[in-house]
């Protein structure tokens, strides 16, 4: 029998590289490879609802993401400024591993979570916020997310009011919103403007 030389297995590349030129490791993030730029970029151009909403142009994650901060500061508006920052970056791993749907989100399970989860603390940490997010805080935007969701649901995603009622939070008087889908551009520069903000508020322009 004649020998036969082994085959190396090349590992798996598990980095995603910027148009910044960063080079983002999925496995093992570092604040340092977090650009602001690339999150508006990426999540301007991820959609929510895997695109199926009406109009001209995806709902992008980006608009949600300021969305919720405003309904965020709309619910409370003694929240601080690092706070609302969390609200606005909550979403914010979705620039390098997309916005996938709850109910595969549930099939994929705790793997999801904890990729999710490292990518979190990293975009945290590169802007001066807690590594995570304090659990009455995660409460109160998670409420935001899903009363954004509802008026996505029955504004851009073809839901009944009934149906959007058992999944997701019925809007509270005073929170009224029309939601217009923006251009990825437009929606890029309108979360940069709103980031921006928020740091000059805290203190870093």
């Amino acid at each position: 029998m004649t020998g036969r030389k082994k085959q190396s297995v090349k590992a798996p590349r598990v980095w995603q590289r910027m148009l910044s030129g960063r080079r983002l490791d999925l496995a093992h993030p570092s604040p340092m490879d977090v650009e602001i730029e690339d999150i508006a970029h990426g999540l301007a151009r991820v959609a929510r609802w895997n695109g199926q909403t009406k109009g001209r142009n995806a709902f992008s994650v980006a608009e949600h993401s300021v969305i919720v901060e405003q309904i965020c500061r709309e619910l409370d508006p003694a929240m601080s400024a690092k706070h609302r920052l969390m609200a606005l970056l909550h979403d914010s791993p979705e620039y390098v591993i997309g916005d996938m749907i709850s109910p595969f989100k549930a099939l994929l399970g705790e793997g999801y979570k904890d990729i999710e989860g490292r990518l979190q603390e990293a975009i945290h940490i590169r802007f001066g916020l807690s590594p995570v997010t304090p659990v009455r805080l995660k409460k109160s935007i998670k409420k935001a997310d899903l009363i954004c969701a509802w008026f996505e649901a029955t504004q851009l995603a073809g839901f009944e009011e009934d149906e959007a009622n058992r999944f997701f939070v019925v809007p509270p008087d005073g929170v009224r919103l029309r939601l217009t889908p923006k251009s990825a551009t437009d929606a890029q520069e309108a979360f940069l403007a709103r980031f921006h903000e928020i740091m000059t508020e805290i203190g870093t322009p």
